[in-house]
């Protein structure tokens, strides 16, 4: 298999970054440090080339029907202009993907998928649409996407020009031109912090880069970008969710909608009883990893880690991990088991950083 490169390939590697395979693509591990990284995320601004996502469009007078029916969220009582992250499920509750769908229109609709998904995503949703009066595009290959975050993002693109002084709330999106470019901007982010997401050709996204370096921005890679969603606990396709589990397994009830009149799921979630329980823990000494088991504090196995790394801001070992429902001990004491060493887990019923995001 051939790997791709995104449109920015040759600016990381001008800057000696780190390179790894990663969903198919030639992509930025760390520029610098990670520790130094996420730190400026957290306390100005960096920004990610996170171009391997995917990107399909919808259009047609069913666009928002069809859309709501995938997902298990409500989309369609959703304001134009409005972002949603949702679950994409089988009809047996399955997760098949996480997203976040935009609503740019009544009769548009722009679904951004994870890259290691796109193919089976794309093959899903199509097979799906016959009987709505709307058609899919993937236009995957058609995107550059830069991710500014930090508190100091929205203050730089409105230096930039790229955002008028105007309400823009969280997880909405607009379209805009500038300089002649059509461009896609979204205030979601998978960072914790306020943030915005820039879909644009491949020209721009590279003298859009250069000029975010002038202005002091830190380039960041996936490394940071993980340190950073599990400081603040958001879930991973391929980690907390994957294709045996469903929304109610991995801590996403709120995104699942069954006063919805339909959608693909709802028959086997209506009455389904959660097999596995998401929980937070943070080590004292150690760095949890993933696939390492989580025992209770009778050393019985109960689960195990499904995201796990050394905080920057706390400077502790933080996890997520999946414990089996009919396990998950009262006491909420927990172990987890580094090697042959066993360390007691705190146990943390919010995330472990309070993100900044507006």
């Amino acid at each position: 298999m051939t790997i791709q490169k995104t449109s920015l390939h040759e600016e990381h590697v001008s800057l000696n970054a780190k390179m790894a395979p990663f969903a198919g693509f030639d992509m930025p591990l760390q520029y610098s440090s990670v520790k130094d990284e996420v730190l400026a995320v957290r306390s100005h601004a960096g920004v990610f080339d996170v171009s391997h996502m995917g990107e399909f469009l919808v259009v047609g007078s069913d666009a928002i029907n069809f859309v709501d029916f995938l997902v298990t969220n409500d989309f369609k009582n959703a304001e134009n202009l409005k972002a949603v992250y949702s679950p994409l499920c089988r009809e047996d509750g399955t997760v098949i993907d996480d997203l976040i769908a935009y609503k740019l229109a009544e009769d548009r609709v722009l679904i951004c998928v994870n890259a290691s998904n796109i193919k089976k995503d794309w093959d899903w949703i199509s097979s799906k649409i016959s009987t709505f009066n709307c058609t899919i595009t993937n236009q995957s290959d058609e995107y550059s996407l830069l991710a500014i975050q930090g508190p100091e993002s929205e203050k730089i693109l409105k230096d930039m020009g790229l955002l008028k002084p105007i309400d823009f709330p969280y997880y909405s999106i607009l379209e805009t031109n500038l300089e002649g470019e059509k461009l896609i901007i979204a205030r979601t982010g998978y960072t914790g912090e306020d943030g915005f997401e820039v879909f644009s050709s491949h020209k721009f996204a590279v003298s859009f880069w250069q000029r975010l370096l002038t202005l002091g921005v830190k380039p960041c890679g996936l490394a940071a970008r993980d340190v950073l969603r599990l400081e603040v606990c958001y879930p991973l396709y391929g980690h907390e969710l994957n294709d045996e589990v469903t929304p109610l397994d991995a801590g996403l009830s709120w995104t699942v909608r069954l006063t919805k009149p339909d959608f693909i799921g709802k028959a086997a979630l209506v009455d389904y009883k959660p097999h596995y329980q998401l929980v937070k823990l943070s080590l004292e000494r150690g760095i949890p990893r993933e696939g390492y088991s989580v025992l209770d504090s009778e050393l019985n196995p109960i689960g195990r880690v499904t995201s796990g790394t050394m905080s920057v801001v706390t400077g502790k070992g933080i996890a997520m991990a999946l414990i089996e429902k009919d396990k998950n001990p009262k006491d909420k004491k927990y172990i987890i088991k580094i090697r042959d060493t066993n360390y007691e887990a705190n146990f943390h019923t919010k995330a472990f950083i309070t993100g900044g995001h507006k």
